[in-house]
């Protein structure tokens, strides 16, 4: 009689696993070149992450871009540039784009005046294109990344004084 009581589960509940799932975040992780991805659905989190060779895939020695700065001797550069009081860092993960679309010119370069709210560029999270925004008026005098160039939450951007 005792098995005759068993309730009967879902096939989708019996594995709690979405192997599709993490398969498509892998795919994510190597297409964007990030360490990890985390993802939340319906109550259920899913993070994958890989092991990045020592030191990290990047490493950040000098600015991308040559700057203004350079030539008032290199005071800038001797400066770190998270701790400058112009700068503007990534507000999410993904992949920062300098332009618009390939081959076209890019939202602002060295020397650019800007005023708040124009776009500095694009990021790419989740296939989904962000444009960022200028947070203060200025003058762009420092750009710290490399167009196609994957970055993480608070990395340094550009500087605008």
């Amino acid at each position: 009689m005792s098995g005759e009581r068993k309730a009967k589960v879902p096939a989708k509940l019996t594995s709690a696993i979405d192997h599709d799932l993490i398969r498509e975040l892998a795919r994510l992780l190597e297409e964007t070149g990030l360490s990890e991805i985390e993802f939340e659905r319906n109550g259920q989190r899913v993070r994958v992450a890989r092991q990045m060779p020592q030191g990290g895939p990047y490493i950040h020695a000098t600015p991308a871009v040559t700057t203004a700065a350079e030539v008032h001797e290199g005071d800038a550069l001797s400066l770190d540039p998270a701790k400058h009081p112009g700068v503007v860092t990534s507000p999410m993960v993904g992949t920062a784009y300098l332009a618009p679309e390939p081959g076209a010119r890019p939202f602002v370069e060295i020397g650019s005046p800007v005023r708040v709210g124009d776009t500095l560029l694009i990021i790419e999270a989740m296939k989904t294109m962000n444009q960022i925004p200028t947070p203060r008026a200025g003058t762009v005098i420092q750009v710290l990344i490399e167009d196609g160039q994957p970055v993480e939450f608070g990395e340094p951007l550009m500087i605008i004084e």
